[in-house]
């Protein structure tokens, strides 16, 4: 496993803590560094505060919508982010908006980490796009 120093740091932004919870020993074992938090205020101060690797960004939140953070976060920070979300046409609008990434709900954790290590990847904007499209139209 990767020391504490070369490890990458991710951001779960999640208010649902079952899921959280689920996603911080996964990655945990995958060789993450794991910060996560059910607030999306808190995610913005920490993308501000933090050096973060990735964002996992839930869009329906109760104090501030993920939506709402990913812009706000989009106005200084360049970090990639990958949202969760149900329903298709808010995965093309967050698209736009910046995402680098979305997953469906209930996430399926092997995509999810397809997912990040694509999205992490040195070449991500040369075929970053491309594999999206291939890769969300297997979903139902």
């Amino acid at each position: 496993m990767n020391n504490s120093k070369t490890r990458k740091r991710i951001l779960i932004v999640d208010d649902e803590p079952g899921i959280g919870k689920v996603l911080r020993i996964n990655l945990r074992l995958s060789g993450y560094d794991v910060i996560s938090t059910t607030s999306g205020a808190e995610a913005i101060e920490l993308v501000r505060t933090r050096k973060l690797d990735i964002v996992l960004l839930d869009v329906l939140m109760p104090d501030v919508t993920g939506m709402d953070v990913l812009e706000r976060i989009r106005t200084f920070s360049q970090v990639p982010i990958i949202i969760f979300t149900v329903n298709p046409e808010i995965a093309r609008e967050v698209l736009k908006m910046g995402a680098n990434d979305y997953i469906g709900k209930p996430l399926n954790l092997v995509l999810l980490a397809d997912k990040i290590k694509l999205v992490l990847s040195p070449n991500q904007h040369i075929k970053g796009h491309d594999a999206k499209k291939e890769e969300n139209p297997s979903r139902r």
